[in-house]
């Protein structure tokens, strides 16, 4: 009987409930990322709603309206000026990959590769060889991209929901907001409670304007500098570069590889200019766009934002790259404000 005490039952069933709120989170994964994601997308748009109250006197149902009305027709405008060139590309690069994938696993591509850069007769037959004896794992490989590509098709109506969640999130963001602090009113921790929500507030807006920044910046430095060295679909490259740039770390590797893949697939000549153009643009952009564009929210050594990343992505995949520095900025904010309240409370 001395087991089942008080105490002990409580225990139990703080575990047992936390238990139950991680596997309701884990089956209900897909409502939950939409959220959070529109989360995200509502940071991003917060500022612009501002100015937009501010500088025409808008109500904020309106202002939103406003928002997604110039975001609609930026992408029009987008859509029909470099939009067709970038699906064109990526239509005629997907058609022509499944060919140059059987050219990869019949070892023939080292025939061609290594002819036009004058590698000996040798050197070819043995890669030719290498290729055709591990066509296995390179058809493995080449259907678990497939897989995943597919997975995020079948995910585009969780996608196309997370603009009009953001709606609400933007339209009552007081009343959310207001709804939180009543919840803590009566709390001696209510400062600290909103202290913290305010530093998130902050770092999370920062966070999601930084990286689409960020992603900008990579797309136009790719599309410009491939179209000047004539890559094959350098617009469609470009464009999966951009997106990769919302994964940090892993994101540019996966960029150089796929720079690196389509020289080898189509036979470029200068893939040793792609390698050094990807490295020069990696010290402007981690190095100088990279700071000034986080701001001190998110301050974290590399070294940290490096375990941060690799646990993300061995926890849960793409979605935990992506979630694992505001999740470590996020989890700095708590303590920073948590020392503070407490040296706070030894002064007085």
């Amino acid at each position: 009987m001395a087991f089942l005490d008080r105490r002990t039952v409580s225990i139990l069933f703080t575990i047992l409930t936390f238990a139950g709120v991680l596997a309701l989170l884990w089956l209900a994964r897909l409502p939950v990322i939409a959220f959070i994601f529109a989360l995200f997308f509502a940071q991003l748009l917060e500022p612009i709603i501002q100015r937009f109250e501010s500088w025409w006197r808008l109500s904020r149902g309106k202002a939103v309206a406003v928002t997604y009305l110039a975001m609609l027709g930026g992408l029009l405008i987008f859509g029909a000026t470099v939009g067709p060139s970038i699906i064109q590309q990526g239509q005629r690069l997907s058609e022509t990959l499944p060919g140059l994938f059987e050219n990869v696993k019949s070892g023939n591509i080292a025939r061609e590769f290594g002819g036009q850069h004058g590698w000996s007769f040798q050197n070819q037959v043995r890669i030719q060889q290498w290729l055709f004896s591990h066509q296995s794992d390179i058809a493995r490989y080449v259907h678990d991209v497939t897989l995943r590509l597919e997975q995020l098709g079948s995910n585009l109506p969780s996608i196309l929901l997370v603009p009009v969640l953001a709606v609400f999130f933007l339209k009552d963001r007081t009343k959310l907001r207001s709804s939180v602090v009543d919840l803590i009113s009566a709390s001696r921790n209510r400062a600290f409670f909103e202290s913290v929500m305010d530093d998130l507030d902050t770092m999370l807006g920062q966070y999601v304007r930084a990286q689409l920044l960020l992603s900008f910046f990579a797309f136009v430095a790719y599309g410009t500098f491939l179209l000047i060295v004539g890559l094959p679909y350098a617009l469609a490259v470009a464009a999966i570069g951009g997106v990769l740039e919302f994964l940090p770390f892993v994101g540019p590797l996966l960029t150089l590889a796929i720079f690196v893949s389509i020289a080898f697939l189509t036979g470029y000549p200068h893939w040793l200019v792609l390698i050094a153009f990807w490295l020069a643009w990696r010290g402007v952009q981690d190095y100088v766009n990279t700071p000034h564009v986080m701001g001190k929210e998110l301050d974290l050594h590399p070294l940290l934002a490096i375990f941060a990343i690799l646990v993300g992505g061995a926890v849960a995949g793409v979605l935990g790259i992506f979630l694992s520095i505001p999740t470590v900025a996020a989890a700095r904010i708590l303590w920073m404000n948590w020392t503070k309240r407490i040296s706070v409370r030894k002064a007085s």
